[in-house]
C-alpha cells in the first residue's frame, strides 16, 4: 500500500491538522489513530523552577497535548465514515502491577540509588486514561472504539537511554520487544467495530503479551 511520511511536532496544533488533512486528502479520511509519540526527562524535586516547567511543557505537551489535539483532529472524520479505532500508548504505571524485577548493585552504579523522578511522565499517562475513557463513551455511539495498550518495559531508545545507553543484557532479554506490541494493537484492531473499548490493555515484562478477555467477559 502507499506510506507517506510527515515530520511533525505533535504537541503544535498547525503540525497536527496538517497532517490529518493530508492523510485525509490522499487516503479520503482516517480509520485508524495510533497515538504513539511520547517523551521523558531526568529530573529532581530540588530542579529549579524555570527547568522545572520546561519539562513540564515538553512531557505534557507532547504526552498528553500531543494525543488530545490528533484525537480531536481525526474525529469528525471517523464519525463521518461510520467507525475507526483510537489507540493511546501508555504504561503499566495505570493497571494493576506485576512483580518487578530488583535492581542489581552493577545497574544501581548506572541508574543510582534513587530512580529518575518520573512525576510528569506518569501524569501524563494516568491522564491518558481519562481521555481514552470519555472518548470511548462518547464515541461508542458513532461506532469509533477508544482503548490504550499499558506497556512495560520496551526495548526502545527512551529505555536505553534510562540506562545511559548502557543496558544490560539480561535486563535486555527480558524486555517486551517493539513487534510484540505491534501484534497486540493489530489484534485489538482485528475485534472489528463489536470488539472492546474504553479498556486499559496491559503488556508486562515476563507474561505473554496477548490480549486478555474483554471487561466483563
Amino acid at each position: 500500500g502507499e506510506v507517506v511520511g510527515l515530520v511533525a511536532d505533535v504537541s503544535e496544533p498547525e503540525d497536527v491538522y496538517t497532517t490529518v488533512d493530508l492523510a485525509t486528502e490522499r487516503f479520503g479520511g482516517v480509520d485508524i489513530l495510533v497515538n504513539n509519540a511520547a517523551v521523558w526527562g531526568d529530573h529532581t524535586v530540588r530542579d529549579p523552577r524555570s527547568k522545572a516547567l520546561r519539562e513540564y511543557e515538553s512531557i505534557m505537551g507532547t504526552n498528553l497535548r500531543g494525543c488530545f489535539l490528533f484525537g480531536r483532529a481525526v474525529m469528525p472524520s471517523m464519525i463521518e465514515r461510520g467507525g475507526g479505532d483510537i489507540v493511546n500508548m501508555s504504561t503499566y504505571y495505570v493497571v494493576p502491577p506485576k512483580p518487578l524485577m530488583p535492581r542489581t548493585p552493577e545497574e544501581l552504579a548506572i541508574v543510582g540509588e534513587r530512580p529518575p523522578f518520573t512525576d510528569l511522565y506518569s501524569a501524563s499517562k494516568f491522564a491518558l486514561t481519562g481521555l481514552t475513557q470519555a472518548w470511548a463513551g462518547a464515541l461508542r455511539e458513532h461506532g469509533v472504539r477508544v482503548n490504550a495498550i499499558c506497556m512495560g518495559e520496551t526495548d526502545t531508545p527512551m529505555l536505553r537511554a534510562y540506562w545511559q545507553g548502557r543496558p544490560f543484557p539480561y535486563r535486555v532479554e527480558t524486555w517486551i520487544r517493539p513487534e510484540q506490541i505491534a501484534g497486540l494493537v493489530l489484534d485489538l484492531l482485528r475485534e472489528g467495530p463489536e470488539g472492546r473499548t474504553g479498556e486499559n490493555i496491559g503488556a508486562w515484562v515476563g507474561v505473554p503479551v496477548e490480549l486478555p478477555p474483554r471487561e466483563g467477559d
